[in-house]
């Protein structure tokens, strides 16, 4: 069973800074795209950004757009969400998501998931 492996959340000032990282099982992990969702209490779960597995393009939310970078680490078999000028609404439980198929948007259809790491953003 594939895993997704989830860390770097944590409490942080308004206008913080955090890298969550997602580490994906290894070079021989094959997907689509991976992407970065959060959902906040009451709230249904959220795409926050994206990144094309080949070719790396990428798409964000457009409450994150300048704020927030995904990125990927193949040697580190790791993807990155750099989140830069945090603000009190982007609290949520951040999840890790692979795209294991094009389906012609990279904002929904993942079918593998993290198990999610809280982030805090404080006024």
């Amino acid at each position: 069973q594939v895993q997704l492996v989830e860390s770097g959340g944590g409490l942080v000032q308004a206008g913080g800074s955090l890298r969550l990282s997602c580490k994906y099982p290894g070079p021989t992990f094959s997907n689509y795209a991976m992407g970065w969702f959060r959902q906040a209490p009451g709230e249904e779960r959220d795409f926050v950004a994206a990144i094309k597995w080949t070719g790396r393009s990428t798409d964000y939310e457009d409450s994150v757009k300048g704020r927030f970078t995904i990125s990927r680490d193949d040697a580190q078999n790791t993807v990155y969400l750099q989140m830069n000028s945090l603000k009190p609404e982007d609290t949520a439980v951040y999840y890790c998501a692979a795209q294991l198929y094009d389906i012609g948007s990279m904002r929904k259809g993942y079918g593998v998931w993290g198990q999610g790491t809280q982030v805090t953003v404080s006024s």
